[in-house]
């Protein structure tokens, strides 16, 4: 993972925060102030934003981020920095991308082992749609590694890259070389082809050297 991308992006983040503590509005009786709904709603959006790229929503430190900027308080201000702090401190030491790359690579080997289970029993199709969205939560994770971004903006919505894109755009950065960016557009072809029944137009043997090259292809990226 770009280390330096990422603390440079939460860095930012926190300075924000702390920029909002010149923001505090004081009212009697009461000796804590808060940040007007405005700024802080966008200092909210940033950080939801970054964990929830960079972790899930499921996550502790989203669900503890989204619980301290639920109000504006000064203290729950003081809250959710230090729970950016906590994160920095985790994406610095690189223990945060250890445990991501384990989880992900046990998740990656059962749906690949399922693949190739369908493959043996001759269910080529469903293996091709399985192997195919496994590539393509893979190409997410090297884009987020690399600092590219994995959402895109159709009309008035943010929604998440398609896999070509992804592919295009980490070929661009230099990720990999064009003889992987070429094999990738065409395992993801034969994806296509499968999800939309297209069934008559590759055979079990396609299959096959897709699964061998997606295989091979996460072992070495």
């Amino acid at each position: 993972m770009n280390t330096t991308i990422l603390l440079s992006r939460i860095d930012n983040i926190m300075e924000k925060g702390n920029n909002l503590k010149n923001c505090l509005v004081f009212n009697e009786p009461t000796s804590y102030g808060y940040v007007p709904a405005g700024i802080h709603n966008g200092y909210k959006a940033l950080g939801l934003s970054f964990i929830s790229n960079l972790l899930n929503e499921n996550h502790v430190y989203y669900l503890e981020f989204k619980k301290a900027t639920a109000n504006s308080w000064s203290y729950d201000l003081e809250s959710s920095i230090e729970i950016l702090n906590s994160l920095r401190f985790e994406i610095e030491n690189g223990w945060l991308d250890n445990l991501k790359k384990l989880v992900s690579a046990e998740l990656f080997t059962d749906f690949l082992d399922m693949s190739k289970y369908l493959l043996d029993e001759n269910y080529k199709d469903a293996s091709a749609v399985i192997i195919g969205a496994t590539l393509e939560e893979h190409l997410r994770i090297l884009c987020k590694d690399n600092g590219i971004e994995t959402n895109t903006l159709k009309g008035n919505k943010l929604v998440p890259k398609t896999a070509n894109l992804m592919n295009d755009e980490l070929y661009k950065n230099n990720v990999y070389d064009s003889l992987k960016h070429k094999s990738i557009s065409a395992w993801m072809d034969l994806r296509n082809k499968a999800a939309h029944g297209k069934y008559n137009e590759y055979n079990h043997q396609d299959v096959d050297y897709m699964f061998s090259g997606v295989l091979n292809f996460m072992a070495s990226n």
